[in-house]
């Protein structure tokens, strides 16, 4: 298979089929597992969104066709035997089909993770968003697209 010009021997199951794992681009958390065709992989990444094959269903289905969950590609990479793929995908609203965030919720100790699959993830990426959003004002004010009156601090409530 061609991918981005260059010829890789992936290595499809007997049915045609390659497990894809969905990472979190931003925090890296583990999203999901799904299986990707030929032709998923080339819908993915002609579109940049992220399509899989339903092992159930037996059918090509893009993520979020039905939920609005979509998932947009960032970046792809194969493992060394060229027999998995790691797709870094943003991800909009929950990746499970539970409603969780990520599908990877039930602990080997018999229970269920309650924050929707985000656990310890969650405390590590929520820097990371703060930090986006300063890089992001601090661009918009540089480019002179943000007025600096705007950035000034907010009062909060309760006097803090």
């Amino acid at each position: 298979m061609r991918v981005e010009g260059v010829d890789l021997n992936l290595k499809f199951d007997e049915q045609g089929l390659i497990p894809a794992i969905a990472q979190d681009d931003r925090t890296g958390q583990v999203l999901m597992l799904a299986y990707m065709n030929r032709e998923s992989l080339k819908q993915t990444l002609e579109t940049g969104l992220v399509h899989y094959f339903s092992r159930e269903r037996k059918k090509l289905w893009k993520k979020g066709e039905t939920s609005g969950h979509l998932q947009h590609l960032r970046s792809l990479h194969f493992d060394c035997d060229l027999d998995a793929l790691l797709l870094q995908v943003e991800q909009e609203g929950p990746a499970c089909h539970t409603d969780r965030r990520a599908c990877f919720f039930h602990k080997k100790d018999g229970t269920v993770e309650e924050e929707g699959g985000r656990g310890e993830w969650r405390k590590s990426a929520i820097f990371r968003e703060i930090f986006d959003v300063i890089l992001s004002r601090k661009d918009a004010l540089e480019s002179g697209r943000e007025d600096p009156e705007s950035l000034r601090p907010i009062p909060l409530q309760g006097g803090f």
